[in-house]
């Protein structure tokens, strides 16, 4: 990638990079590393190529400085509430959308086979190269650089933020079971009661570790309902 490109990105995120090295491999892709790599034997040599190892990082860089953010932000607001808001900004769709206002998926480096599947697009992709730019920058400069970071890129998303906004259950479900490595969950309607005009749906939510069971006057209903429950279940065992 050409230097001049990398320079128009660090005006972009507000920080200039002392080892650009940490802002190469943070954009680059596994799927680049492996194509190009002289030799597949090296696993560790590899892993040295793309940004994983940097996301890993930056994943918890950006956890603490939202959680920071958010308890000044919000110094009235209970655990409950602030572990909503924290899961709604550090989402794999919000991550993205802050990394698309910047344009960041041109700047990614990436295997040919990923390029044309549409790679510089995939949510995925984008959050996770977001991620580690945020490691690299915390690497480069450290915590309180890698905070302003964060905070100047969510900064739309944190004026808008509120306990009751961030209520989009079954986004939050689905994205902390991802997190865990855990195949997304699954609704069915176990149960549909009361006369056509104003029936009550029963609905089934079903992850890798258990079940809940929501209702509501509309299937959607039934179904945020059955989110939230599942996402208590999983709060509650996790703090075991």
């Amino acid at each position: 990638m050409p230097s001049s490109d990398l320079v128009i990105l660090e005006r972009e995120i507000g920080h200039q990079f002392r080892d650009r090295e940490l802002l190469k491999r943070a954009l680059t892709h596994r799927s680049w590393a492996y194509e190009n790599a002289p030799t597949r034997e090296d696993e560790n040599k590899i892993r040295k190529l793309h940004n994983e190892s940097l996301e890993f990082v930056g994943d918890a860089v950006l956890n603490l400085a939202i959680v920071e953010i958010l308890y000044h932000k919000f110094p009235e607001c209970s655990e409950g509430e602030l572990t909503l808001m924290k899961h709604f900004l550090v989402s794999a769709s919000t991550i993205a959308k802050v990394a698309q206002k910047i344009k960041l998926g041109d700047y990614i480096i990436i295997g040919r086979g990923e390029e044309k599947t549409g790679g510089r697009a995939k949510r995925t992709l984008l959050a996770d190269s977001f991620e580690a730019l945020t490691g690299a920058i915390f690497l480069d400069a450290g915590y309180i650089k890698a905070k302003s970071f964060v905070e100047k890129m969510f900064a739309d998303e944190l004026k808008e933020i509120t306990p009751e906004s961030a209520l989009d259950y079954k986004t939050l479900l689905q994205e902390i079971l991802q997190a865990q490595k855990k195949e997304a969950p699954r609704y069915r309607v176990i149960e549909k009661l009361g006369p056509p005009h104003k029936p009550t749906f029963f609905v089934e939510v079903e992850w890798d570790g258990g079940k809940a069971v929501g209702k509501g006057c509309s299937i959607k209903q039934a179904e945020t309902a059955a989110a939230s429950l599942a996402l208590e279940k999983i709060r509650n065992e996790s703090a075991f």
